[in-house]
């Protein structure tokens, strides 16, 4: 097997058993191998090895791995996304995590009913309040949501974030938490088309937190692949 195959089975390994640990059916944490700047024959090797959800933050790179790459994929666009590349990816997505704005929600929505798809999309919380992050501050998300809840052609899903980079995971664990409440408080609302069964959180440094906190996808890449050269990106 080769060591990204290994790492991945490892790091998934490992997952279910802190699922385990944490009290939750180990179903319901899934990881997805950030491939992002990978070549296709990494995939191939974490593919061989089990994987069927891939990560990727460049439009791009998204469309052209596609092509290449086993059609049972669950490709995952977890990078910024403008409003005008949204067309290039609807209905080759599994689910899009990094829904940033309520015009970006329309977009995807337009294009969506267009093509006769849904699209199930994340909405991204700047849940530290970053200025270098994207996404929806807490306090504005659920006047957002119940604004987004009419719109056609998606299905919001949930929630994700970035949390900060940081030397040690346990300092994370305040944003996971919070992160899982809101997706508890939004669901009481009980708003008509807002599912908040997925949280999307945790990465390489710190998904044993992510888990433990609730997380229903974490987002890893360098602890299988190695580290990414971002030379060439698209």
């Amino acid at each position: 097997m080769s060591e990204c195959g290994a790492n991945y089975n490892r790091l998934n390994d490992e997952i279910r058993s802190l699922c385990k640990d944490a009290g939750r059916d180990e179903s319901e944490c899934t990881l997805i191998a950030v491939s992002k700047t990978k070549p296709v024959d990494l995939i191939k090797d974490a593919y061989a090895a089990g994987c069927r959800d891939f990560g990727e933050n460049y439009v791009q790179e998204l469309v052209d791995k596609i092509h290449q790459l086993p059609g049972d994929i669950r490709w995952h666009m977890i990078g910024h996304l403008q409003t005008n590349k949204v067309k290039y990816i609807v209905g080759k997505t599994y689910l899009i995590h990094s829904v940033d704005s309520i015009k970006l929600a329309r977009e995807i929505g337009k294009i969506s009913v267009k093509n006769g798809v849904i699209s199930d999309i994340l909405l991204e919380v700047n849940v530290a309040k970053e200025e270098s992050k994207f996404g929806f501050l807490p306090e504005e998300l659920e006047g957002a949501v119940r604004e987004m809840s009419s719109i056609e052609g998606i299905s919001i899903r949930g929630l994700m974030t970035s949390a900060p980079i940081c030397d040690d995971p346990e300092e994370n664990r305040v944003y996971f938490r919070n992160m899982k409440q809101l997706s508890i408080d939004i669901k009481k609302q009980n708003i008509d088309n807002i599912h908040m069964d997925i949280l999307s959180m945790g990465m390489s440094g710190d998904y044993e937190t992510a888990v433990q906190e609730g997380a229903s996808y974490v987002r890893i890449g360098t602890a299988i692949f190695g580290a990414r050269d971002y030379s060439d990106h698209k």
